[in-house]
């Protein structure tokens, strides 16, 4: 007689990574975070003297944009939803420019954002404002976390569990080891091209300056509002099952990203303002990259699902 035996279930793989961030990573990303606010504190003043001109604006709208775009276009709608499908090449060059923005790397980047998605404004949520309930010394202490204060945890989500396709590609493991390197190229390249245009050292240090930390730490505040302020204010459009919101002040610089409202109520479309009147500069670029033929498959908001979602 043959005696068979059930077959056990794989064990599910856990929440975070079995190695947390060490010491000297917590460290290096406290100096990346308070360093740009430092640079932001002193911007004002110093733009009224001698350290500010066309030069340093232009490097530093430019690196705005570029690694702006990265996380928005790349990291987020490509690599963490699958708003689209790019080429190749594409999905290098986005995954380039997402790392330059110095938020994370496209691997961990992404298994965070899908986190969140999970968990969204519940147990769970690595950066949900109302962790700690309402009420204004609670939400004041949520906020607080959501924007920045998440960061400085230990613990790393699990790449394997909420990015196990990333973890197969090949070009995105690249990206996740070359991401110092191409770090210290965002914080460098900005000087040097003040200094090769300017032919000088005052050239250098102010477009080291603007170029660098002032726009790292203007592209990360940005970033983090919609982590924040996108779950606390604003307008609601469309439902959903938190308490993400609509701000428009924060669309411009966030390339469309704070019409936040839609997004968690469809989160693979690739235009989050969908509605009259709301910019979303994203989407404009991957309609770019759509007529070029370096996107396809876009997964564009149609009238039909928009009204199978909208708040009546």
């Amino acid at each position: 007689m043959t005696v068979t035996t059930a077959r056990s279930s794989p064990a599910p793989k856990p929440d975070f990574e079995p190695e947390p961030r060490s010491k000297t990573e917590l460290v290096t990303f406290s100096l990346v975070v308070g360093l740009p606010l430092v640079a932001i504190a002193a911007a004002v003043p110093l733009a009224w003297g001698w350290g500010l001109g066309w030069t340093d604006v232009t490097i530093a709208l430019v690196f705005y944009v570029v690694s702006g775009l990265g996380v928005t276009v790349g990291l987020h709608r490509y690599f963490t939803h699958g708003s689209f499908k790019a080429k190749r090449p594409l999905k290098i060059a986005m995954g380039i420019a997402g790392s330059l923005s110095l938020e994370m790397s496209v691997l961990d980047w992404v298994a965070t954002h899908r986190k969140h998605h999970k968990f969204s404004d519940k147990e769970g949520d690595p950066h949900s404002p109302w962790r700690f309930g309402p009420g204004v010394k609670n939400m004041t202490k949520g906020l607080l976390y959501a924007h920045m204060g998440w960061l400085f945890e230990s613990e790393r989500t699990n790449r394997e569990k909420y990015a196990p396709d990333l973890c197969k590609d090949p070009d995105v493991i690249k990206l996740h080891k070359w991401f110092a390197p191409l770090a210290l190229v965002s914080i460098i390249l900005p000087g040097l091209l003040g200094l090769l245009i300017t032919w000088s050292w005052q050239g250098a240090l102010t477009a080291l300056f603007w170029g660098s930390l002032v726009r790292i730490g203007l592209l990360h505040h940005v970033t983090w509002s919609i982590n924040s302020i996108c779950h606390v204010f604003g307008e609601e459009d469309f439902q959903v099952r938190d308490k993400s919101r609509n701000v428009w002040w924060l669309a411009i610089p966030s390339f469309g990203e704070s019409w936040h409202n839609l997004h968690h109520s469809d989160p693979t479309c690739a235009r989050h303002g969908a509605l009259k009147g709301q910019i979303d500069l994203s989407a404009g670029l991957i309609r770019i990259f759509e007529r070029l033929g370096w996107a396809y498959d876009v997964r564009w908001p149609t009238p039909e699902r928009l009204a199978a979602k909208r708040i009546a």
